[in-house]
């Protein structure tokens, strides 16, 4: 299963392009889950170390069904609005709280595909910055982050949306480097699963 994260509060630019994603990758045979945080409560990471003594997070929240998806998921899709040159705070409350994950099962994560898509609303609004945190996390968790090569798509798929749904629809460079992504990630499903 290949698990979709959107990191967007709202269902806009950056919930299309995810899904327009895994419907890709339902037609090329794979089977996806989506998850948004958009209307659930996920809270950061206090660092209490309670994850280390009893291996499971303190804060019960909206979390728990995505550690779930994530231990299920051979792939993982990371989408995110790119605020303030970065992921969102939603997608970065995700990833500190799979301190947690990891406490439970160090190679919770281990081995795992993973891609990001980062969506601003400039053309140089900090996408691949945020691309960079993604595969960060990535790295730090034993998942290989995959990117969509040179030549339009350095480190995922990047989106200009200027500020609205129907602007990253309009984003040609864009969904050249969502394809290239879908294609490379696709590729390293096939070579780990």
């Amino acid at each position: 299963m290949i698990l979709g994260i959107c990191g967007s509060p709202r269902k806009q630019a950056t919930e299309y392009v995810l899904q327009r994603a895994l419907s890709q990758l339902e037609e090329a045979g794979f089977e996806t889950e989506f998850f948004t945080v958009r209307g659930k409560t996920i809270g950061p990471c206090r660092h209490c170390d309670y994850c280390l003594r009893e291996k499971r997070c303190l804060v019960e929240d909206d979390m728990y069904p995505l550690y779930s998806l994530l231990k299920e998921a051979e792939g993982i899709v990371i989408a995110t609005p790119v605020y303030n040159g970065g992921v969102s705070a939603q997608i970065k409350a995700i990833m500190d709280r799979c301190r947690a994950l990891g406490a439970e099962d160090y190679d919770a994560l281990r081995g795992k595909v993973g891609m990001g898509i980062a969506v601003g609303g400039d053309r140089a609004g900090g996408q691949e910055p945020a691309l960079l945190q993604i595969h960060t996390f990535y790295i730090l968790n034993g998942v290989i982050p995959v990117s969509g090569g040179s030549f339009g798509a350095n480190l995922g798929a990047c989106f200009w949306s200027r500020d609205t749904a129907e602007g990253v629809k309009e984003d040609p460079y864009g969904f050249r480097s969502l394809d290239k992504t879908l294609k490379m990630f696709m590729k390293f499903l096939e070579k780990t699963g």
